[in-house]
């Protein structure tokens, strides 16, 4: 049955309508999601059928009785007040004489409290209160903790306990995932599955979206299509939809091109021209100039500095914590170039700490963080901090000069933001005018722009709509350099790393090979009384990581002198390799004698035979510890 319908639903902000005369409608017990490009109209969609944006055209058709409720996709930063004074508030007026109520409880005011009851009876309020408490327990949520000192995750959960209080029928949830860690997100699945009222979301989490979505909605150019099916079904039939479409526009344009040489022939061609063929032109004209066409693919590009060292980034028994919480204890890793590494963990455990270990932004308390030679570091902040809101888009990115260099090739700012589908106006206006989605493009805009081997991406994926999601993760998949990736995003792991850096339990941190998934399949179980746990690590990790409980093994006194010289060693051969590299880089080298080109030649490709054998031998010998 249907409890929602649009009917010819019309609505502009500028020349080109957002939604185009679509129809759309949601039944009982389904599961809706909306997808689409950043800004073809998912949100202001979701805002008509809450019914808070009127629409220029048509009628939207609610069934008598039932109740729509939203969770709002940013957090507030003005609401005070204890969890179940916020959660009542979603029950109006009367949750506002139960917020008075429960204070006067908690204080013993007795003389408010025969008043408030009163209140409270006089508007079957009971009940009411009732419904509190039951979304409170249901959602494990402590009634007198103060709502401003809650994790973000927690502030999601009481913000989605006052949406549920209201009993709704339609649930609608815009991007419900934005900053959630894993385990919530998790949580919160499980907890929608089980819900029985209608609901509707935009989400840019694939995982999320397929293991919810009952029916995918796609915003196209002002056009809703229906697509009943999951979403990798979906993303077949889109393919295909696509180069339909294409074909389907490639003989139009042939035939109009056909018809405009016609209009165009000499005298005897027009004199004998056929009426009807003319007033058949003037429609192929007007059709070719009404269709919209896709918006073109953002083509994302990452300025590669030259390479780094083979040893990245060398961890050695690292250790830190902060007076009341252990950050990471006896963890030791080698990253090398071309590992593309993710952290995962949970809201506060404190993987943007680890991040600043392994820049050297934090000192270790125990143990060693070494970096390799020759890096240049690109970082995305997931907190946007290097935005400027007040000045342009383009001068958030450019320097001194109206141009930027990319790999060699000089382009226009105005060319290279095109690319991160910024349009030349949109490009010339304030940073404080952007929305979420285009605030990450900008970002990933002004990190790529700089030469780098080791980027360092922390949040990368919110707010991304799944297109420029999968046009980063072939981006990230090509790049040359180190990758470091702090994402709750699973799918987004999965496709993109090689390995993952995961906080197991707190100062329990752990490497495995691939992606979330695969951490999932390797994971010990844990046992939370004993920090004495074995973890398995990648195969191409230089080293293994320690286990507590067994007793540490000892090299002979040679073979421990060895170790102890091999990273000079390694150290040096890398850079005699890149003397002996910019030797060969310089145009003048092949002008040489051909004898003296194979001499420099022959050096490169021993020293090349000697660093790997020194590689060989310390992975053997630090296995033996």
């Amino acid at each position: 049955m249907a409890l929602l319908f649009l009917r010819d639903i019309s609505l502009s902000f500028g020349a080109a309508a957002l939604l185009d005369k679509i129809h759309f409608q949601v039944d009982s017990g389904e599961r809706v999601c909306i997808v689409g490009r950043n800004g073809e109209g998912k949100s202001t969609l979701l805002k008509v059928i809450e019914g808070i944006q009127p629409a220029d055209e048509g009628s939207r058709i609610v069934q008598d009785g039932v109740k729509i409720a939203k969770l709002r996709q940013d957090v507030p930063h003005d609401i005070e007040g204890s969890i179940f004074d916020v959660v009542a508030l979603g029950l109006g007026d009367i949750g506002e004489t139960l917020k008075a109520y429960h204070h006067a409880a908690l204080e013993g005011d007795m003389d408010q409290l025969e008043k408030l009851q009163h209140k409270i009876e006089a508007q079957n309020g009971w009940e009411m209160n009732q419904q509190v408490d039951t979304i409170l327990s249901k959602l494990d949520l402590p009634a007198d903790d103060e709502f401003s000192a809650l994790s973000g995750g927690m502030k999601r959960r009481v913000l989605l306990a006052q949406a549920l209080v209201q009993k709704p029928d339609i649930l609608l949830l815009d991007e419900p995932t934005n900053h959630l860690d894993i385990p919530s997100i998790q949580w919160l699945e499980g907890f929608i599955k089980s819900l029985r009222c209608a609901l509707v979301f935009i989400t840019h989490d694939r995982a999320f979206l397929q293991a919810l979505a009952t029916r995918i909605v796609e915003v196209d150019r002002g056009q809703l299509f229906n697509w009943e099916c999951d979403y990798a079904t979906y993303l077949e039939r889109k393919q295909a939809q696509l180069e339909s479409e294409a074909k389907s526009n490639a003989e139009f344009d042939k035939k109009l091109a056909q018809e405009e040489v016609w209009i165009r022939q000499g005298i005897k061609a027009r004199r004998t021209r056929n009426e009807g063929r003319v007033r058949a032109l003037e429609k192929l004209r007007l059709e070719r100039q009404a269709r919209r066409s896709q918006q073109g693919s953002a083509n994302l590009q990452v300025n590669v500095a030259d390479t780094s060292g083979k040893k990245v980034i060398e961890i050695t028994d690292l250790s830190f914590a902060w007076p009341d919480k252990v950050i990471v204890k006896d963890f030791s890793t080698l990253i090398v170039r071309g590992d593309k590494v993710g952290l995962i963990g949970p809201n506060g455990c404190g993987k943007s700490t680890l991040l600043k270990l392994l820049l050297g932004q934090e000192q270790p308390q125990q143990g060693r963080v070494e970096l390799g030679t020759n890096l240049q570091i690109a970082y995305f902040d997931q907190h946007r901090a290097k935005l400027n809101e007040e000045l342009s888009v383009a001068e958030n990115v450019m320097d001194s000069s109206d141009y930027v260099e990319i790999n060699g090739q000089r382009k226009h700012i105005i060319g290279y933001l095109s690319d991160f589908l910024f349009a030349p106006d949109r490009a010339r206006q304030p940073v404080k005018s952007l929305s979420g989605g285009e605030r990450n493009r900008l970002l990933l805009a002004q990190v790529f722009a700089k030469p780098s081997n080791l980027l360092i991406l922390d949040e990368p994926t919110n707010d991304l709509d799944v297109e420029t999601l999968e046009l980063l993760e072939d981006l990230l998949l090509n790049y040359q350099g180190t990758v470091l990736i702090v994402s709750h995003d699973r799918a987004f792991l999965n496709n993109v790393v090689t390995s993952s850096i995961v906080f197991d339990a707190p100062g329990l941190v752990n490497e495995y090979v691939g992606g979330y998934d695969d951490w999932l399949r390797q994971r010990p179980n844990l046992d939370t009384s004993s920090a004495k746990t074995k973890s398995l690590t990648k195969s191409e990790a230089k080293v293994e990581t320690k286990v507590d409980d067994k007793p540490a093994k000892k090299l002979s006194y040679k073979d421990q002198r060895e170790y102890d010289a091999l990273p000079g060693l390694i150290e040096q051969l890398e850079t005699e390799l890149e003397a002996l590299g910019a030797q060969v880089a310089d145009p003048e080298f092949y002008q040489q004698d051909q004898s003296a080109i194979d001499k420099i030649l022959a050096k490169i490709q021993h020293k090349e035979s000697q660093l790997e054998q020194a590689f060989e031998r310390w992975e053997m010998l630090e296995s033996q510890l």
